[in-house]
């Protein structure tokens, strides 16, 4: 039977969770105080994922830069080629909240969108 010990990320508690796992797959979730640990728990160990918060270059903006999500969850391996996606990428105002600036990510399937309001100047 193998442990894991993590800090949930699901909610500002910070639960201290320990999960154990048998042949890869998760038998139990302890420590934590809401659902949303056990859910972190069991995903965390077995097919990690993050939103990745970033901004994009504007051009024509009253702004220089736009604040940016994906769309959903990425692979956490993934993180480091959306950030590269993310870093060549710009955009030209206006931009509106929930615009796609980029599509499939870093191959991902999942897309980068805006998160605020930039007006054309």
């Amino acid at each position: 039977m193998e442990k894991r010990e993590l800090t949930c990320i699901g909610c500002p508690m910070g639960c201290q969770l320990t999960v154990t796992m048998e042949n890869g797959e998760v038998t139990g979730v302890t420590g934590n105080t809401c659902m949303k640990g056990d859910i972190y728990a069991r995903k965390e160990v077995v097919n990690p994922t993050r939103i990745v918060t970033s901004t994009v270059k504007i051009t024509d903006g009253d702004k220089e830069r736009v604040s940016v999500k994906t769309a959903s969850d990425i692979p956490k391996d993934k993180i480091f080629d959306v950030m590269k996606d993310i870093d060549a990428a710009t955009a030209k105002a206006p931009v509106y909240i929930g615009d796609v600036l980029i599509e499939n990510v870093a191959g991902t399937g999942v897309s980068v969108i805006a998160t605020r309001e930039i007006a054309k100047v």
